[in-house]
């Protein structure tokens, strides 16, 4: 890129990205938060030979991660694309192990079950404990 061309990029984008910036800044605030959210999960259970034995779901509460982190794009003349990026993604910062049991199981037919061993169903996830800000695309941790 000629200096020129540089020169004319800069003035144009320069003004946009000041004000992007101002934007973003508004509050300063990062709020990146560890929220309650209600999800339905849908489990099935298959047997060794792939035919499915039983599907069970339930509408749960888990915690999930969401938020605002300051992030900012800046002209760079040293950069390839001419801009500076720096992302922030509210993220987990913690995981924990949770146990969900599932309490509306349906054989394949659609029969609701209801022996003891076969009316619920078990599972694990990891959720969300605790919630921050990391560079965008930082999976180092």
């Amino acid at each position: 890129m000629h200096l020129q061309e540089l020169l004319l990029v800069v003035a144009v984008v320069l003004p946009q990205c000041l004000r992007a910036l101002r934007y973003s800044q508004g509050t300063g605030d990062e709020n990146c938060e560890t929220l309650k959210s209600e999800i339905h999960l849908i489990k099935e259970e298959f047997d060794e030979l792939g035919r499915m034995q039983r599907t069970c779901n339930a509408d749960v509460i888990v915690n999930k991660c969401e938020g605002l982190c300051n992030s900012q794009v800046q002209p760079s003349v040293i950069t390839p694309t001419g801009f500076l990026k720096e992302c922030y993604c509210c993220r987990e910062s913690f995981l924990k192990e949770k146990v969900i049991t599932l309490t509306h199981c349906y054989d394949p037919d659609g029969t609701r079950l209801s022996s003891p061993e076969m009316a619920t169903m078990d599972i694990r996830l990891r959720e969300p404990t605790e919630c921050k800000c990391f560079k965008c695309g930082d999976f180092t941790r």
